[in-house]
């Protein structure tokens, strides 16, 4: 379950009748979410000149859809983290997270997409692994043990053992959370890839962003490839520069999060491929993009 305080402020938040005041209130009755979204409101990233001493001061610096999303998410993290799981290792698992949801929020920026949605989205898309993963640990276990040349992606693994994915699963689980329609379909449809980009209804939204960052490295290795295939984006792509959003994306860890501890961060990962493919001179993926896509 969520926290009581989160619930309740997503209730409030919908009426436009209440106050900062009210939120902030809700906030407060919490002290472990009162603490995140002041460490998040007063990081490097927002570059405030005046920090935040009150979630009322947070929500009306953030907004209250932004504070919203961020408090779901962080909502999600704390009842999660409650639990014990048999494959995944929470520590590693929340920090690929914000990577993940950190380049999702860059190209949602390249897109002129909701940067803050698709931010959310990727935060929260997987939040269901740990519990199915514990729950059918034999199943996953045989996954992870697969060779990178034979693995599929996770969700066609997923389909083919049971007939169904987890971003169906934990979009049907926050669907009956009443979480909103646009962060929703952001998650149902995260594991699309480029799909999303020749899509004329999605190609510039949130939920386009989150498909692509989709394809980050995991500890679960869902895309085998997917790096690779961020490689070739960029060579499709030009204002897509997959260094500088890894830079990018490393600063902003180390603002949002600091001790946060990545085995390999992303920006390193982006260094090491780009070194192998200079010295092999292939730029080959084994999922290679359709000509026409381009964003």
């Amino acid at each position: 379950m969520l926290p009581h305080a989160v619930t309740e402020f997503s209730r409030r938040a919908d009426d436009p009748n209440a106050s900062s005041r009210e939120l902030g209130s809700i906030i407060e009755s919490d002290t472990g979410l009162t603490c995140e979204l002041l460490k998040y409101v007063n990081s490097a990233v927002f570059g405030l000149r005046k920090k935040a001493a009150s979630a009322q001061q947070a929500i009306s610096l953030l907004g209250v859809r932004q504070s919203k999303l961020f408090l779901l998410t962080t909502g999600i993290k704390v009842a999660l983290s409650s639990r014990e799981s048999k494959l995944v290792n929470f520590r590693a698992f929340w920090a690929a997270n914000l990577e993940r949801a950190l380049f999702a929020r860059e190209v949602a920026k390249l897109l002129n997409a909701d940067a803050d949605l698709a931010f959310a989205a990727a935060m929260m898309q997987d939040s269901l692994l740990p519990v199915i993963t514990t729950e059918m640990c034999e199943l996953y276990t045989k996954y992870c043990a697969l060779e990178d040349a034979d693995a599929p992606d996770l969700v066609n693994f997923e389909q083919k053992k049971l007939g169904w994915d987890h971003p169906l699963a934990t979009a049907y689980i926050m669907w009956a959370w009443n979480f909103p329609d646009d962060l929703l379909c952001c998650i149902l449809f995260h594991h699309d890839g480029f799909a999303l980009l020749q899509d004329t209804a999605l190609a510039d939204t949130a939920a386009a962003a989150v498909a692509v960052a989709s394809l980050l490295p995991d500890p679960l290795r869902q895309v085998r490839h997917g790096l690779k295939q961020l490689v070739q984006l960029s060579e499709k792509w030009p204002e897509f520069d997959l260094m500088t959003i890894a830079a990018q994306v490393e600063a902003h860890v180390a603002a949002l999060s600091p001790g946060t501890s990545v085995e390999l961060s992303l920006l390193r990962r982006c260094e090491k491929l780009f070194a192998e493919l200079a010295e092999t001179a292939d730029t080959s993926v084994a999922d290679s993009l359709p000509a026409d896509c381009t964003a």
